[in-house]
């Protein structure tokens, strides 16, 4: 299984709003890294939701429920996207303050290229998050 962090504005979509479907296509992403980060998810993978913008904290867990597939919003037929389904909420949230101030967590994408969208998290800082946020994943 790998791990992933997807980010979402929580005004657009967000962790309540995850939890109220079966599963939801995560659309709309347009950057090729991000994008290629989806062509590799398979199926169970987990990825911590990230509220960005203003809240700035991983709220919940996710986990893979369709691979890549074509974005019906993508007119160009370019990007595709996966499906995603809530696991469970984080106990508590960790924010990207807390992720920044932990030495361990330093080389993550999140920290390091701050715009990209979908991102690979390796198992040890899955889990490091997982204790932060005082929740088994």
């Amino acid at each position: 299984m790998a791990y992933w962090l997807l980010k979402s504005e929580p005004g657009a979509w967000s962790w309540d709003d995850q939890t109220k479907v079966d599963s939801e296509g995560w659309n709309g992403v347009r950057n090729y890294q991000a994008a290629n980060n989806m062509k590799t998810m398979r199926l169970g993978d987990r990825a911590f939701f990230y509220h960005s913008v203003n809240e700035k904290q991983i709220v919940g867990i996710v986990e893979v429920v369709r691979e890549y597939h074509p974005d019906p919003t993508d007119a160009s037929g370019r990007f595709g996207m996966v499906a995603v389904k809530a696991v469970k909420p984080m106990q508590r949230p960790v924010t990207l303050a807390e992720i920044k101030a932990e030495p361990r967590l330093q080389d993550l994408a999140l920290i390091r290229q701050s715009r990209l969208s979908v991102m690979p998290i390796g198992g040890a800082e899955w889990a490091l998050i997982c204790r932060m946020g005082e929740t088994v994943a």
